[in-house]
């Protein structure tokens, strides 16, 4: 009985610290959203965001988790290169109804965004002249810089030249966002910044989930967990 408590709670912490890394949920329930575009543009300087609300009140879903952004993959609208697909200026969750682009970047909004360790994001392809990596990604291309996208604040610059304050996400890109905490989808509205007003957020796949989206593993990870795994193995053997 002794050998098998030890081992089983070793055997735990190993499944215990997986499912804490990659960020999983045992729920599943999900809705894809229809948004409205709201009169007016904001945004920095040049401004060209334009903001679109959907009321999550009526999708289905109690309580989210997680909110995902898939670009069309439709190749047209924006720019190319570096700034191909869906640019996203900024994110937001509010019990505020608005009509107007300035209205919604003015909320203040839920405080369950981590835009630095919450953030999931694949990008999608450039149209050529293709560049390095994406605009407000990171180093690899594969994050986001929210140094540079400053997803919190509806303030990107709708000029290649003096562009600041958004991600651009590829074609076919896929961002998603997990919440610091479970948010209640009665009377709650989401806010999506597009710049450039290209009709990129009409046309994309935006989804709420009650669920988290899995973080992929470092690539230091997966020998980690091997080294758990075999310290349970062998406090087995000894005891």
């Amino acid at each position: 009985m002794r050998n098998f408590t030890r081992s089983t709670l070793a055997a735990v912490a190993v499944a215990g610290f997986a499912a804490a890394t990659l960020g999983l949920s045992s729920t599943a329930s999900a809705a894809t959203l229809t948004f409205t575009q709201l009169t007016g543009v904001t945004g920095g300087t040049p401004a060209g965001t334009a903001v679109y609300r959907a009321d999550l009140s009526g999708t289905g879903v109690g309580t989210i988790l997680s909110i995902s952004i898939g670009d069309s993959n439709s190749g047209v609208g924006g720019a190319a290169g570096r700034f191909s697909g869906f640019d996203l200026d900024a994110i937001r969750l509010s019990t505020e109804l608005c009509a107007t682009a300035a209205c919604a970047a003015g909320l203040p909004g839920l405080n369950v965004f981590d835009f630095v360790n919450g953030v999931v994001f694949t990008p999608g392809s450039q149209r050529a002249p293709a560049a390095p990596k994406l605009f407000g990604t990171g180093v690899t291309g594969t994050t986001v810089d929210n140094s540079i996208a400053t997803l919190g604040a509806f303030d990107g610059n709708n000029d290649t030249f003096t562009a600041f304050g958004f991600v651009s996400m590829g074609d076919g890109g896929i961002l998603s966002f997990n919440l610091s905490a479970a948010a209640s989808t009665a009377g709650l509205y989401l806010y999506i910044g597009e710049v450039g007003d290209n009709g990129e957020v009409a046309g994309g796949n935006i989804t709420i989930s009650d669920s988290l989206v899995a973080i992929p593993l470092p690539g230091s990870l997966p020998l980690m967990l091997g080294a758990l795994a075999l310290g349970a193995g062998v406090l087995r053997r000894r005891l």
